[in-house]
């Protein structure tokens, strides 16, 4: 991709004048809204003797540590990666540590790290040395618990033996040393600990969408507790007696709101402990006295949050607590073990809040810093809660910002539909809507259906009801309300959304181009198809939740909708300028996603303009690019909807500003035409060069793990020239000794363009398959019975086995090539896309010593199959190791094969 250059006034950066502009506020300088705050996060340890905290180093945010009495200025850096933003920590139980996550670029492959602050070892950086507790690439930590009883240990989930599920280990806080504590061989979604940290609950998806509860006792997993798709039941914390579960639910008949129950895995005996007492919404949460293990408040999130204190102790500290601070949603973030000093925050539409150190006992508050101090809040402008009417007569929720210092009446208005989509927006300070309203608009933001916390039957009403279903709808009609009432002007409306937002700005402006004057898409997909069909292989054991809520992509009705609800097949309705933010690491929302519809936009004449940040994920998280990201946006709103705009950038800003924007035209666009379950990478078919090859034998060591049994294998696969009917041919002979016999799987192809001529297989199943360009027919024989082969292809596919892999090995392969290759399952009589993705290169060991390769993401159909291989980087690029996992009616299975050996014939290079 081409970047364009892109010019703002580059003038030094001076604050716009402060003078009113007619009767709006001063124009408050984007550096205020989007810059990294002074100070954030602050949690105090265990102990109650230090705080710790997030500010900048190196500018970069990274944690920080004081006493508890010292001021901020004697607070020294804990961490200091000058990368990527440190966001998200915690404290060891016994307050000798700090542990924090962090990925690399946004691709959510979380590690967890490990940080004495108290010792005298310091890096170059100046800080202490932080530990990687979970070393393993292309591995996604979770934290399952910090134990009480175990301090020097946390229980973590791990997916390296299979990226789709989860195992759950203990890692030793001294040694680094893990123990298996649970091999996830059950699709085990989430686990719950007891209060000593013991294993005790496991949650998984049913086949029909639903939820179940398992008791977890030794090996064994008995259910307990199931609800349906509809409905929700997720436990959450053990009760003081250690033997009962909290659990947020709202199963049973007449049973709309999620309520807090008091459940008995033993007896399976459940007694409702708390619900809304103004019958509104759902359970929203509770507060926990760590020292007593009692419930010290419930929350609920209704148009504000409302705070029930449920002891006396703190009805008292909640009673201090609102008499002291601002008026605000009250929130604690952190608080010792003898739940004496909280750190509590309060923040309210206007302002981002301020933290503090309370002390129950004494009753004083200490004020330890305002997040943003400098944002002039006199200045901002009110989020009022707001309903209305669905076109069906269903009330919707929503906040509207209106520009402060005009009259509501004839505003431009930005419509922002929150990501999720099962998620919702809640009151307080919002940095884009108070950006947005700085900048003369209103700003609406509808919890449309399908959003949580308003019950089930809400949250039910949005499935399967995307773009052109009534979820959009809702957002429609909201706009309409606002254009009713006098408020909004019906010329000068558009829409932006990160994530499910982006998505609905996407459809917005497709589906509904009368409505919108201009659009922003941030991270947000544009073909549902594509998108179900590349979710991260760790969602795999949610994955029945999206084919119940959005669609099932390998089913033809399913499918067929999500093509009428996906805005890139109708790009062509789409008249609006549009401007598409992405991440290119995004694991959720492939970069692909916004490619095609970029293209296809441009394709149709749309204004298109791109911005990809190469190091960023699912959201920005660093400063320059947020800034950049603020800049064009509100020039690009600015333009198109007429409100003002800050027109000068810093150098850093302009900087950033040219290296995101990429010009639309250098974008190429996928396949329209592919089958639906195609990946968005372009057709391989035509890239395949038979001629790179050359006669070998290769030779691998294998294992196959499946249900905590792991089996040795052999195998070998002897590429050789041949003549077939005269037409010059690579035969590919692959033999796998199993525990059932011998298998040998043999492959011939043209010898220059590698389509099929003929597959067959012996073994315990046998084989005879003959290919034209566009069929493939004959038998298929296993334990006696036969079955006949008949299938037609519509554009050129590959033969199973490894035909796959053998071709990809004669493509132009370096680091950022991804492909795609249509290949055909004998045994299930479909063809699959088979997608492939060179993420890197590695240096590989093996017994015949070491390899440089290309590291590439494989899946296939989907996610039914996923893994990695290793490719030699010199060609023909043979593989050198293999992971896949195939889920199968068993369980996840595992084959692993490492090269071992190599021979070709003496007139053959033989080079690694």
């Amino acid at each position: 991709m081409e970047r364009e250059e892109v010019i703002v006034d580059a003038e030094n950066m001076a604050p716009p004048s402060v003078d009113y502009q007619g009767d709006l506020p001063p124009l408050i300088d984007r550096q205020t809204f989007f810059g990294d705050p002074q100070r954030t996060g602050a949690q105090v340890s265990p102990d109650g003797k230090h705080v710790a905290f997030i500010k900048p180093y190196k500018g970069v945010m990274n944690i920080w540590m004081k006493g508890v009495d010292e001021p901020f200025d004697a607070a020294g850096p804990v961490t200091a990666d000058t990368s990527r933003p440190v966001t998200n920590y915690f404290w060891t139980q016994d307050s000798e540590r700090i542990l924090y996550r962090q990925d690399k670029g946004g691709n959510e492959n979380f590690h967890i790290y490990a940080v004495d602050p108290d010792t005298e070892e310091t890096t170059d950086l100046g800080v202490p040395p932080a530990e990687d507790l979970t070393p393993y690439e292309g591995v996604r930590a979770q934290v399952i618990d910090v134990p009480k009883s175990t301090p020097d240990e946390i229980i973590v989930g791990l997916n390296d033996r299979n990226p789709q599920y989860h195992d759950v280990y203990r890692i030793d806080l001294k040694t680094g040393e893990r123990t298996l504590v649970y091999e996830n061989n059950a699709n085990i979604a989430g686990w719950t600990t007891d209060l000593e940290g013991n294993l005790r609950l496991a949650t998984r998806q049913t086949d029909d969408g639903g939820d179940e509860v398992l008791r977890v006792e030794e090996d064994t997993l008995v259910s307990v507790y199931q609800c349906s798709f509809e409905e929700t039941c997720t436990p959450t914390r053990f009760h003081k007696d250690n033997e009962r579960v909290y659990m947020q639910t709202n199963k049973g008949e007449d049973v709309d709101l999620t309520r807090l129950v008091l459940f008995d895995p033993e007896t399976q005996e459940a007694e409702v402990v708390a619900s809304d007492p103004k019958g509104k919404v759902d359970f929203g949460g509770a507060i926990f006295n760590d020292r007593t293990e009692e419930i010290a408040a419930t929350i609920y999130i209704d148009e504000r949050q409302r705070i029930y204190p449920q002891t006396e102790a703190f009805e008292q500290t909640y009673r201090a607590l609102t008499q002291e601070l601002p008026d605000g949603e009250i929130s604690l973030r952190a608080s010792t073990k003898d739940f004496r000093t909280h750190v509590v925050s309060v923040e309210w539409d206007l302002n981002p809040g301020a933290t503090y150190l309370f002390d129950a006992e004494r009753a004083t508050v200490e004020k330890l810093y305002e997040t943003r101090p400098d944002l002039p809040t006199q200045h901002l402008a009110e989020m009022k809660p707001i309903t209305y009417e669905a076109r069906d007569g269903l009330e919707i929720p929503a906040y509207l910002t209106a520009p402060k210092g005009r009259d509501a009446e004839h505003l431009p208005l930005v419509v922002m539909p929150h990501g999720g989509p099962w998620a919702r927006d809640t009151w307080g300070y919002n940095p884009y809507a108070q950006f947005f309203a700085n900048r003369g608009y209103a700003v609406l933001q509808p919890n449309f259906r399908g959003s949580t916390g308003y019950g089930q039957a809400f949250l039910n009403a949005g499935n399967e009801e995307w773009g052109t279903g009534a979820m959009q709808q809702d957002i429609t009609d909201g706009v309409q309300h606002l254009i009713d009432q006098g408020l909004a002007d019906p010329e000068r409306v558009g829409i932006f959304g990160g994530s499910y937002g982006g998505y609905a700005t996407l459809a917005g402006l497709t589906f509904t181009p009368e409505v919108y004057a201009a659009g922003a898409s941030y991270v947000g997909p544009s073909n549902l198809i594509t998108l179900l069909n590349s979710i991260p292989p760790y969602w795999a054991p949610i994955k029945k939740m999206f084919t119940k809520r959005v669609g099932d992509p390998e089913d033809p009705e399913d499918q067929e909708r999500l093509r009428e609800q996906s805005p890139f097949f109708h790009a062509a309705q789409i008249d609006d300028p549009l401007l598409v933010i992405q991440g290119a690491n995004d694991p959720r929302v492939k970069k692909q996603e916004s490619d095609q519809i970029v293209v296809a936009a441009r394709e149709n004449g749309v204004p298109t303009q791109y911005l990809v940040a190469p190091e960023e994920g699912h959201g920005f998280q660093k400063e320059d690019n947020r800034l950049a990201v603020a800049a064009w946006l509100e020039r690009f709103f600015g333009e198109h909807l007429g409100g003002r705009y800050q027109t000068n950038a810093t150098p850093a800003v302009q900087e950033r500003l040219n290296a995101l924007a990429v010009n639309p035209d250098s974008v190429t666009l996928p396949d329209p035409t592919a089958t639906a379950d195609a990946s968005d990478a372009p057709s391989g078919i035509e890239m395949m060069d038979g001629s790179t090859l050359e006669p070998v034998t290769l030779s691998y060591n294998a294992t196959m793990e499946m249900q905590g049994r792991s089996l040795d294998l052999s195998s070998s696969r002897t590429i050789q020239s041949a003549t077939v009917d005269g037409t010059q041919a690579w035969t590919i002979i692959e033999k796998t000794q199993t525990p059932q016999g011998l298998v040998t799987d043999s492959l011939i192809v043209d010898r220059s363009t590698l389509r099929p001529i003929s597959h067959h297989q012996r073994g315990p199943l046998s084989m005879d398959i003959t290919f034209t360009d566009t069929s493939a027919s004959g038998e298929i024989t296993m334990r006696g019975q036969s079955t006949s082969i008949s299938q037609t292809f519509d554009t050129p596919t590959l033969a199973g086995g490894s035909h796959d892999l053998m071709a990809l090995g004669t493509m132009p392969l370096e680091p950022g090539f991804s492909t795609s290759l249509q290949v055909f399952s004998p045994r299930q009589q479909t063809v699959r896309a088979a997608n492939f993705e060179v993420t890197g290169t590695e240096t590989v060991e093996t017994p015949m010593g070491s390899f440089d390769t290309y590291v590439v993401d494989v899946t296939v159909g989907g996610d039914k199959v996923t893994g990695t291989v290793h490719l030699r980087t010199t060609a023909p690029h043979h593989v050198v190791t293999t992971k896949l996992n195939v889920p199968t009616p068993r369980g996840a299975r595992t084959i692993r094969q490492t090269l071992s050996e190599m021979d070709t014939p003496a007139s053959a290079s033989g080079t690694r």
